[in-house]
């Protein structure tokens, strides 16, 4: 029998988009040490978009919410701020999911732009207005530049891993 059409490779695979969003907010990295300046991304708004559109429920909010508040902790931001945020972003994948009539990479791609940047904008508005935080706004423009570019590369790996689990499901 295959590793595949076990019932255990099956629960594997289905929480693995979850399991990798915790990952990424227990494990925030920089490249710092690479001496790269303005690089950096936002792993977690690529994945909680893509699974949240395309995923058909693999992602809970409940979940995704509670991985904002690991976000917050970690970081060391205000408790709640990327729990609401990460939410914004599930709020604009499932309004997508629900006009898209023919899925296309490019529109999603250029939808996911405009996500961030509402979310971004209202993220550290939060931040400069309540909490009075100090924002570099030429890193806030690099993150949200190289988290726009990293999203079409991811949803090819993303895409793959989808085709995966729907095989594993057959």
């Amino acid at each position: 029998m295959a590793l595949s059409k076990l019932p255990i490779s099956r629960k594997i695979l289905s929480i693995g988009p979850i399991l990798l969003l915790y990952v990424s907010v227990l494990n925030e990295f920089d490249f710092n040490y690479l001496n790269f300046k303005y690089f950096s991304f936002n792993f977690p708004y690529i994945l909680i978009f893509y699974w949240s559109l395309k995923g058909e429920g693999s992602l809970n909010y409940v979940l995704v919410f509670i991985a904002g508040l690991i976000n917050d902790v970690v970081i060391g931001l205000p408790i709640g701020i990327s729990s609401l945020t990460y939410l914004l972003i599930c709020g604009f994948a499932a309004y997508l999911r629900n006009i898209t009539l023919r899925p296309s990479l490019v529109k999603d791609w250029f939808f996911f732009l405009f996500t961030i940047l509402v979310t971004s904008s209202f993220f550290y508005s939060i931040l400069v207005i309540f909490f009075n935080v100090k924002v570099n706004y030429y890193d806030l423009l690099f993150n949200v530049l190289y988290t726009f570019i990293f999203y079409y590369f991811f949803s090819f790996i993303f895409g793959y891993y989808l085709n995966l689990l729907r095989r594993t499901n057959d």
